[in-house]
């Protein structure tokens, strides 16, 4: 059955009006959502990318039109169930206060809506451009620590190949010309993130086989990675051999992006000599057609899909209103945890100051306790009725900021602790104090930290996110606390003896604590 242009576009007419409507309601209800992105695309330089991602799938659907208007739309109402877990999934995120989940949970939806209204061979016909719209998501910062790592030691290990001393120390290390530390702007992050972003694309646009396009991608992903690497190697040699005169300061970042510039150029042109010859037809369009002919969809039919589909968009909204709305109220209030176990008792100041960085909590305690001579510091940060500004569980809550001028990570990893009558896995650090002061004689803590998501104990940050928003979903609340426990490293009889010994006698009087502040006594 061969359709006239004007029969097609009546086709389409009605389903083009319901996706519109749908999007447009979705992008309504997740305004808050959709606002935080763009916040962040204009914010971060990593994401300043973001802002064209949108105008890129509009205009590579815009290509398809005349393959797209050779299909019938024909919505499939089986993907209401995935749709519904997206936005479960929203909701969850957004009881975290998890921008990433709520954020890719919006963009996913956007992107389901599609299929759901127009059909799976309509969205398949156009799977790139709505899978593209994901970069458009600001996501991948977690991996900056791991990259900073992975950047210190090729770094080190470069110097030292080329014949330069190096002693090293967490980020940190010395050479005879200077001092050199990885940061975030030394990660390659944004490289990354940037190059994959345009890497993606260039391979739709330039090979046809799924090969070279994988190949491409992949070749996006190591180019920046190990261009870094050396961008890292250089900026250090260039300071070294120079006297430290060039390759510093706002350098250090110009010349950074120029020998980016150049690599991605490099790669971009090598890669062009392989490029293939669009076809006249999008890949696959000929099987699509080459079943027996769909006929157009009822207009009721098609507005019931769209009517459904944004009442589940929508359900997660209502639910997450009706909690807020039972939300704790009034000021918490954390007492100093009470020890009576084994002759713990407040003791003066430790001999090394120390205090984590947690952003605004509701409350926080930090106390030292003693015994004979042993000292012990624990600080508490306690959270109740969290949003995107206040929340437990986020990238700038940590022990030690990378600009910290008194303190440096050195090491840190996990342990086995007894924590009362149970064991408990918990995160460990060895921190270096980077300037003593006129008491100080030692500047090396041991700390432990683990969270507590009302009383159920953790170390991982991904099962403190689920906890708490079970938790709140079953009408718990979001009552969360750290638990963070120092001693020097030469404590008497050993920092991790001493850390462990304190823990498993006094844990119970901590969680009383934590209690009392939850319960407002």
């Amino acid at each position: 059955m061969n359709m006239t242009g004007q029969s097609r576009a009546l086709v389409w007419r009605t389903p083009l009006l319901a996706l519109v409507l749908v999007l447009t309601i979705v992008m309504v209800l997740y305004r808050e959502t959709a606002a935080a992105m763009v916040t962040i695309w204009y914010r971060s330089g990593t994401f300043n990318h973001a802002f064209v991602v949108l105008p890129i799938t509009l205009w590579l659907i815009w290509r398809r039109r005349h393959d797209l208007a050779l299909l019938v739309p024909k919505p499939a109402p089986l993907l209401l169930l995935p749709l519904a877990g997206l936005a479960l999934a929203w909701l969850m995120g957004d009881l975290t206060a998890v921008n990433s989940v709520t954020q890719l949970a919006f963009v996913a939806m956007l992107v389901l809506s599609v299929p759901v209204v127009l059909g799976i061979q309509v969205a398949w016909l156009i799977l790139f451009p709505l899978a593209f719209l994901f970069f458009s998501v600001p996501i991948g910062e977690f991996l900056m620590p791991w990259f900073m790592e992975m950047t210190a030691d090729f770094t080190v290990a470069a110097l030292r190949l080329t014949g330069v001393p190096v002693l090293r120390e967490g980020l940190q290390f010395v050479i005879p010309s200077g001092n050199w530390s990885v940061v975030e702007a030394c990660s390659g992050i944004r490289y990354l993130i940037a190059s994959v972003t345009v890497g993606t694309l260039f391979a739709y646009l330039n090979y046809q086989s799924s090969l070279r396009r994988v190949l491409f991608v992949l070749a996006s992903i190591l180019v920046p990675v190990v261009a870094n690497w050396l961008r890292a190697y250089m900026i250090v040699m260039l300071g070294h051999l120079s006297g430290n005169t060039i390759a510093v300061g706002v350098d250090h970042l110009i010349y950074g992006w120029v020998f980016f510039g150049v690599v991605i150029m490099l790669m971009f042109v090598i890669g062009s000599r392989w490029s293939e010859p669009e076809p006249h037809r999008a890949p696959g369009l000929d099987r699509l057609l080459a079943g027996p002919p769909v006929p157009p969809t009822t207009p009721g039919r098609l507005w019931f899909v769209a009517l459904v589909s944004v009442v589940l968009v929508a359900l997660p909204l209502a639910a997450k209103w009706n909690m807020d709305r039972q939300a704790s109220i009034g000021t918490a209030a954390l007492a100093v945890p009470v020890l009576d176990a084994k002759g713990w008792q407040i003791a003066g100041p430790m001999p090394l100051t120390f205090k984590p960085d947690f952003k605004n909590p509701s409350a926080e305690v930090n106390a030292i306790y003693g015994k004979s001579d042993r000292s012990v510091g624990v600080y508490l940060a306690y959270y109740r009725n969290q949003d995107y500004s206040r929340k437990l569980v986020s990238s700038e809550n940590v022990l030690v900021t990378n600009t910290d001028k008194y303190w440096s990570r050195v090491t840190g990893g996990g342990r086995v602790a007894v924590f009362g009558d149970d064991t408990q896995t918990v995160r460990t650090m060895e921190l270096r104090r980077n300037q003593l002061g006129p008491t100080e004689q030692s500047g090396r803590l041991i700390a432990w930290q683990v969270y507590w998501i009302d009383g159920t104990l953790t170390a991982s940050d991904h099962m403190a996110k689920l906890y708490s928003a079970v938790y709140q979903i079953l009408g718990r609340g979001d009552n969360s606390a750290t638990i963070v426990v120092y001693t020097p490293k030469d404590s008497a009889g050993g920092a991790h003896e001493s850390l462990q010994s304190f823990m498993a006698e006094n844990y119970a009087a901590i969680d009383t604590a934590l209690r009392q502040a939850k319960s407002g006594k």
